[in-house]
């Protein structure tokens, strides 16, 4: 029976070599990676390890490329500079808060005590397709971590199919030496890609039993809104430019990558690699440095926020890991700092009314809610659920049915489901019953 290679040699037209430069067809890519294509020491290796400033690892007949650089202290990424983000001697001790925002880990409760947060990993890949499966490679792993006030970043090239469980290889060596493996958006996406790489060369992968904070989560309880448009607020690039001030100049296009990686492998010709390996390693600077700047706020405190959106992101972590003071105090910091967007502002009243209510301090619960229905443009739902909290507030804790059903009008005349207006209803006859035992009394006063 033939082999897996030999059926897409039947299928595709295989890829030349380095040396052939001849004519080939765009769809030859999958044959190249099959037929295993080797930059070894002749000119197309030396010319492509000059080009991306990398050196070839050989340690099983199979090279691929390591390509280290490193960012001094005093190097600059917008307004942070490097020395400003790294960890302190003891590490982000706080970094569970993180791990607590991604979906996985909600409910968990313990993965504290499994952290090291001595040694943080900031991973990400460039692959050959953003479908995921068995199919998609893994041709750029990058990884980087703080080494004192010192940031390091080393890249593993694929150059051929044949190298893929080296390189796999030399990556799990530098992750065990490391207690947490940060990225963005890697749950979804760059654990999935990895993990299946390690299973397809039956090894074990490195990050099975890591810590796994994805900074995507965190990223939109803290800073979602801060883009020019909302639904690309939370793209890495953008909060690159809004949190750390840099601007991406000539930067590729993600859907690009994997074009120029095939062409490289039909070819050989590594140039336009440059901006893909460039790519990757801002990508990992700017997640390192978001890593930083949500683990001071935690650290910090409430009083650390610097915009109403940070602060009530910052409560809603606090929140979730159980810390009801903290998280009162962000929201109410929320709802005094600067903001221009009325949702935001309303958001955080409402989970200040919350934790007030939480904490029993009705009378902050009551007026972060009057609050609400002060603020111009509020969200319909938040001024129906604010008249609801009043209403509730003046009847039961105030004795004051008539304006608690001035609130419940309130409420009645915005849009709700038919559940929600038969509660309202009901509501409403028992304040009117309340009305009416009281109107005798009260003509007998006078």
């Amino acid at each position: 029976m033939p082999s897996l290679t030999e059926r897409l040699r039947g299928i595709v037209k295989p890829a030349a070599s380095l040396h052939d430069r001849g004519t080939h067809s765009e769809d030859g890519s999958a044959a190249a990676m099959a037929d295993g294509l080797e930059s070894r020491a002749g000119d197309g290796g030396h010319a492509a390890a000059d080009v991306l400033g990398g050196v070839w690892c050989d340690t099983t007949g199979h090279p691929f490329m390591v390509v280290d650089r490193t960012y001094s202290p005093g190097y600059r990424h917008g307004r942070v500079a490097i020395a400003d983000a790294a960890p302190p001697t003891e590490g982000w001790g706080r970094m569970h808060f993180l791990m607590r925002a991604t979906p996985e880990n909600r409910d968990t409760g313990n993965e504290g005590a499994r952290m090291d947060p001595h040694r943080c990993l900031f991973l990400d890949l460039e692959t050959t397709g953003l479908a995921g499966g068995a199919g998609t490679y893994a041709f750029l792993v990058g990884l980087a971590w703080f080494d004192g006030c010192t940031f390091r970043v080393r890249q593993f090239f694929l150059a051929s199919y044949a190298a893929e469980r080296a390189l796999l290889q030399a990556v799990r060596d530098v992750a065990t030496r490391n207690g947490i493996v940060v990225t963005y958006n890697g749950k979804s996406f760059d654990m999935p890609v990895l993990e299946t790489r390690y299973v397809m060369n039956r090894m074990e992968t490195p990050f099975a039993g890591m810590p796994h904070v994805d900074m995507l989560h965190p990223a939109r309880r803290l800073w979602r809104g801060s883009g020019e448009e909302e639904g690309d607020s939370c793209r890495l690039t953008v909060l690159e430019r809004t949190i750390c001030g840099h601007q991406r100049e000539g930067d590729v296009p993600g859907f690009e990558i994997p074009a120029r990686y095939f062409h490289f492998v039909r070819t050989g010709v590594a140039r336009q690699l440059e901006a893909v390996l460039e790519h990757n390693r801002l990508d990992l600077l700017s997640l390192a440095l978001l890593t930083a700047r949500a683990t001071q706020l935690i650290d910090e405190g409430p009083v650390a926020p610097r915009a109403a959106r940070e602060a009530l992101g910052l409560g809603q972590l606090y929140e979730r890991a159980g810390l009801a003071d903290e998280a009162r105090a962000s929201f109410a910091r929320a709802a005094v700092l600067p903001c221009e967007d009325v949702r935001t502002r309303a958001e955080a009243l409402r989970a200040l009314a919350v934790a007030c209510r939480r904490a029993r301090e009705y009378a902050k619960a009551a007026e972060a809610w009057q609050a609400i229905l002060d603020l111009r443009g509020s969200p319909a739902s938040l001024v129906r659920e604010a008249g609801e909290a009043l209403a509730i507030h003046h009847e039961h804790r105030l004795s004051d049915p008539l304006s608690a059903r001035r609130f419940a009008l309130k409420s009645l005349r915005l849009p709700v489901t038919p559940t929600r207006r038969e509660a309202l209803e009901h509501r409403l006859a028992r304040l009117n019953r309340k009305l009416g035992e009281r109107e005798p009394e009260m003509a007998a006063l006078f």
